[in-house]
């Protein structure tokens, strides 16, 4: 689906490319290998990122040596006083949205919106319906969510990295991983790199880009009843800002061999070093899981009420590269339920080589090229 012409004018003046997102990685990674692509093809364009003011969206931006600038933009909610809430800074987002729009065309560029979807694309979206520049939407999540489906109406082109049969029209594309989180090299290679045992199989563990208290609390429990199971391993574990020292002294304590960090900058490296990964399952973490071929047991975000993290992993559920199993929150009920399920994991190389291989069945992670395709023909 191509984007009309919303000027006379616009075939002929340079593009400005604005990417709309943030709140989490998930939605700004995907948006960060957009921009790859799209400069391989275009080196001169011109770039802006419009994320939230969250402080993880200034940190992954400015890590990026991207221009970005922020709005106060938050989620849509029907609580009388979220509401409200909503309603004003949802008025002040647009406004924002609008005078960057137009300071680009009085520039003479002509601003296309690439909506990365979620609550902070939405005003975004709609200052550009308003202003006229092009919109094209990124649905990363199955189901789509209240946002992605307003923006749906207004945008000139929809794709999707998520399985949404229930919208023909959206046009599916695989996942979208940057570089930084595309392995280079073998396993031994990707450990070595990180300073690990290069010869000693690795467990990843993530909660994504802010962590997970519950895989945090369920691993707890599992080196504290289980570490016979790592014996033979060496583990990575990204936990986000809380619980770093309980897991370092617990791992210690109980001989397991492992490294905690509260952020990785190596995705790449501990995604394609792993023999085995326990991670959610938001979109830019099945995307990694998919792009790097690694065996992981998906435990998706428990407090979703559309439970959209599991619908995001079951494609890969079905082709056999991941095992999904619900988060209970309650370390001692994950013990019991996901601990069984990694403990067989961790003793079962031909699985996990079946797994693996399952993965690589399904193609490569080329979803930003397509996008970029798009964009660069626009």
């Amino acid at each position: 689906m191509n984007a009309p012409d919303r000027a006379g004018t616009d075939n002929v003046r340079p593009r400005s490319f604005v990417f709309a997102g943030g709140g989490t990685g998930g939605h700004l990674y995907p948006a960060i290998a957009i921009r790859e692509a799209l400069l391989d093809q275009r080196p001169d364009a011109e770039t802006l990122f419009i994320c939230s003011d969250k402080e993880l969206d200034g940190t992954i931006l400015t890590r990026e040596e991207v221009e970005w600038t922020a709005i106060p933009a938050r989620p849509l909610a029907l609580r009388p006083g979220a509401l409200a809430r909503l309603a004003w800074n949802w008025g002040r987002c647009v406004r924002v949205a609008r005078s960057i729009l137009r300071r680009q065309t009085g520039d003479g560029r002509s601003p296309i919106v690439i909506a990365m979807g979620g609550y902070v694309a939405a005003p975004i979206a709609q200052a550009a319906s308003v202003e006229g520049a092009p919109i094209v939407m990124l649905n990363l999540d199955a189901p789509p969510g209240k946002a992605n489906r307003l923006i749906a109406r207004r945008a000139d082109a929809v794709l999707t990295a998520a399985d949404v049969p229930e919208r023909p029209a959206w046009r599916p594309i695989r996942p979208l991983v940057r570089r930084a989180a595309h392995a280079q090299g073998s396993a031994r290679e990707c450990r070595a790199a990180m300073g690990l045992d290069s010869e000693r199989p690795l467990l990843f563990i993530t909660g994504a880009s802010q962590g997970a208290r519950s895989i945090n609390a369920f691993m707890l429990a599992f080196a504290r009843k289980c570490s016979s199971a790592l014996t033979d391993w060496q583990v990575l574990h990204q936990c986000g800002a809380a619980d770093q020292a309980d897991l370092e002294e617990t791992y210690e304590t109980h001989g397991v061999q492992a490294r905690v960090v509260p952020y990785c900058d190596d995705m790449a490296s501990a995604w394609g070093g792993a023999e085995l990964a326990v991670s959610r399952s938001g979109a830019g973490s099945v995307g990694e899981i998919w792009a790097n071929r690694t065996p992981t047991l998906c435990l998706p975000y428990p407090y979703h009420h559309d439970d959209h993290q599991r619908a995001n992993a079951l494609p890969l559920e079905c082709a056999g590269g991941v095992v999904i199993e619900e988060d209970l929150v309650d370390p001692e009920r994950n013990l019991e339920r996901a601990g069984s399920v990694l403990r067989e994991l961790l003793a079962a190389p031909e699985e996990r080589d079946r797994m693996r291989a399952a993965l690589q069945e399904l193609g490569p992670a080329d979803g930003a090229q397509v996008v970029a395709d798009l964009l660069a023909s626009m």
